[in-house]
């Protein structure tokens, strides 16, 4: 079986390849996709594989843009943070999901469900009418946070935020107008809690918003070094393996 994992985590789609491969070393992974341009790009010059493994949202878009710009036929595994209203109509449709992070048992489950599909020759995947109703239920991006400081309890909207730093284990939000107040949100998830026309994780530690970059340096072998508005304490780079998608960031 020639499987393809479309997935804008590094450490996400690693730990996916290894469950895939725990469970049948007889896989082969035949490429590991981060973005819908990358995607694009590749079924355009590849022939499909048997199987995808495909993350909803990616660095640049809602993985159903793909759908757009290529013709996708074979079966599909979504890995998502849809809302239970969601996985319930995907479901369906015959498509299995997982939801991040993904639990063994649950990959074989939906691995044994799709070898189930193909032996029978059931269709797995309505792409068309999955579109159109991913299409109708446009995302609701948070817009603010609740903050404690002392014994008071502080609302920060969004639009406020200049970025966010993972420091120690903890997450912090840097406001526009200076100072910085811890939330209770991972970067991992406020990855798909965040508009991504506004903010990019640009490296593990740092999520930015398009407003708070002041400066963009470029130095030998493609890497980006950021001055950001407001001055944080350290340097700052962009992740090698997130130059190109950042580079579309800034163009969108």
């Amino acid at each position: 079986m020639k499987v393809v994992i479309i997935e804008d985590e590094s450490f996400a789609a690693h730990r996916l390849k290894k469950q895939i491969l725990d469970y049948d070393g007889s896989i082969e992974i035949i490429a590991e996709l981060e973005s819908v341009h990358e995607s694009v790009k590749w079924f355009r010059n590849n022939r499909e594989p048997d199987l995808i493994f495909l993350d909803i949202h990616l660095e640049d878009d809602l993985c159903f843009a793909i759908f757009e710009k290529v013709t996708i036929t074979c079966p599909i595994i979504f890995t998502t943070a849809f809302d239970e209203y969601a996985i319930k109509a995907f479901k369906l449709k015959s498509i299995d999901y997982l939801l991040k992070p993904i639990v063994r048992e649950e990959l074989i489950s939906a691995l044994k469900k799709y070898q189930e599909m193909i032996g029978q020759n059931r269709s797995v995947a309505d792409l068309d009418s999955l579109y159109r109703l991913m299409a109708d239920r446009a995302p609701e991006y948070r817009e603010r946070f609740s903050v404690s400081f002392g014994s008071r309890i502080k609302t920060i909207p969004v639009d406020q935020v200049a970025f966010f730093v993972s420091e120690e284990g903890f997450t912090f939000a840097h406001l526009k107008t200076k100072g910085s107040y811890p939330v209770d949100v991972s970067l991992d998830n406020l990855v798909t809690e965040l508009d991504p026309k506004k903010f990019f994780r640009i490296n593990r530690k740092i999520i930015l918003g398009i407003d708070s970059i002041s400066e963009i340096h470029v130095y030998p072998k493609s890497r980006l070094k950021l001055d950001l508005n407001p001055r944080y304490n350290g340097e700052v780079f962009v992740s090698l393996d997130k130059v190109t998608a950042f580079k579309r960031w800034l163009d969108r």
